[in-house]
């Protein structure tokens, strides 16, 4: 089994629920992720450009492996419509061995990240 310290839990916000879907597809093609969770609807205040916004958003939780994250944040990025897409990791530190080992296999194939 691999260590739980080796996984990471990615949240990512987008405007709509349909960029989510389309980001979740193409992080799960790539096998750079093993499950993507959406939440549809969510509001979101920040700070941005000198002023405080607040929006509608989707959230979505993204289960990856440590080793995935360059690449995943690189696909997030380039397909995102927003200039600085919010792409948070958050390390796991524990989780049940079955549900680790199914994310181990599920971003097997995932390509290795540049040091």
């Amino acid at each position: 089994m691999i260590p739980a310290d080796q996984f990471s839990l990615v949240l990512v916000t987008t405007p709509d629920i349909e960029t989510a879907r389309r980001l979740a597809a193409l992080a799960l093609e790539a096998g750079l992720i093993a499950c993507a969770n959406i939440i549809p609807a969510i509001e979101s205040h920040y700070r941005w450009e000198g002023g405080i916004e607040k929006n509608a958003e989707t959230l979505m939780l993204l289960k990856t492996t440590k080793s995935a994250m360059d690449t995943l944040e690189k696909l997030i990025t380039s397909h995102h419509p927003y200039t600085t897409p919010e792409i948070l990791s958050i390390p796991i530190l524990s989780g049940s061995p079955g549900y680790l080992d199914w994310l181990a296999a599920s971003t097997a194939n995932s390509p290795p990240s540049h040091p």
